[in-house]
């Protein structure tokens, strides 16, 4: 493994895990602001975890738009340039704007093992719309966020010099600890002109697609009865965007 500057050595180890972390494959690191599992055959995480509350969203921080490999992968991610003329965007997994707390946490979301090839008509539409109505409610309650594209099956094609996989599909999952509540969205890799509700599916749905184990760390019955269940009037959809 590359030797790491000093002040990421204090970033990676000095903040801790989140809670919550999900079991799969890959290499687990632990950024400041957010853990990820990479997916060497696929040259993107597995999945994205952090934490939004109201305060980490009050922060003012100008988004980065610098696309750099990420330091802590052992294996090296992908590169910025490798989705040249691919036709699709540098999706984020964890978006800049949940990530304006300060300038560690905004430059930590434009690593590329953050970053997964997305439709510019997904990116830019419901995925961004997602990404917003997740913000809305990470402003009035404390929630986690487990994200990313689905490997290993439909993939699309391939891009750039790695042959980084372009997923068909990205799963969302989000869970409110104090009010034991958990929704998850499955959306494809396309233009999506309906509404998010559409889109949502269990998380039992997500882990069989993924082969992911998501909130191992709660107790049986209340993983599986919050993991089966799509409760969509315990969320507030108000703030969806047209």
């Amino acid at each position: 493994m590359r030797k790491l500057p000093l002040y990421l050595l204090f970033t990676h180890f000095c903040f801790g895990q989140l809670q919550f972390i999900p079991k799969s494959s890959g290499e687990v690191v632990n950024h400041k602001y957010y853990s990820l599992s990479y997916n060497e055959i696929h040259e993107q995480a597995n999945w994205v975890h952090y934490k939004l509350n109201p305060n980490f969203l009050s922060g003012k921080t100008k988004r980065y738009d610098r696309f750099i490999s990420d330091p802590l992968i052992s294996s090296e991610s992908a590169k910025p340039n490798e989705y040249r003329g691919s036709g699709y965007d540098r999706g984020h997994l964890a978006p800049a704007g949940d990530m304006k707390y300060n300038t560690t946490s905004m430059v930590e979301s434009f690593y590329m093992s953050n970053i997964s090839p997305q439709s510019p008509s997904f990116n830019r539409g419901g995925w961004k719309k997602l990404e917003s109505l997740v913000r809305e409610w990470g402003k009035k309650f404390e929630i986690y966020v487990t994200t990313g594209g689905v490997l290993d099956s439909n993939i699309i094609c391939k891009i750039g010099e790695n042959k980084i996989s372009v997923p068909s599909m990205f799963y969302k999952i989000i869970y409110c600890p104090d009010k034991e509540l958990m929704i998850g969205f499955l959306m494809p890799n396309v233009e999506i002109i309906n509404n998010l509700k559409n889109y949502l599916v269990s998380i039992d749905e997500i882990e069989l697609l993924t082969s992911i184990d998501f909130f191992s760390q709660l107790p049986d019955k209340k993983e599986d009865k919050l993991e089966s269940m799509i409760y969509i009037s315990d969320w507030d959809f108000e703030f969806e965007r047209p």
